[in-house]
């Protein structure tokens, strides 16, 4: 795992075998020990971000680059 530093100082691990393909980009699942034991959040690999939302839908986007996935599950009533 890759290790970076989080927003509030803390060390935070990429694991780049746990992800979602973005428009822009892959996001990586972030997590804050390196056993993977607490996940912490997402990567956005086109803007190297972890300031990322995730809606109701499962949809994530960078707040950085607006890097975005599409919603997990997906019907006409999602419109």
């Amino acid at each position: 795992m890759r290790q970076i530093t989080g927003p509030d100082g803390a060390t935070l691990y990429i694991d780049r075998q746990e992800g979602t393909r973005g428009q822009k980009g892959p996001f990586y699942v972030v997590y804050t020990d390196e056993q993977a034991s607490e996940r912490w959040g997402f990567f956005c690999t086109n803007c190297e971000t972890v300031d990322n939302a995730v809606d109701a839908m499962g949809r994530i986007q960078c707040n950085q680059c607006s890097n975005r996935t599409k919603a997990e599950e997906w019907d006409a009533a999602h419109e």
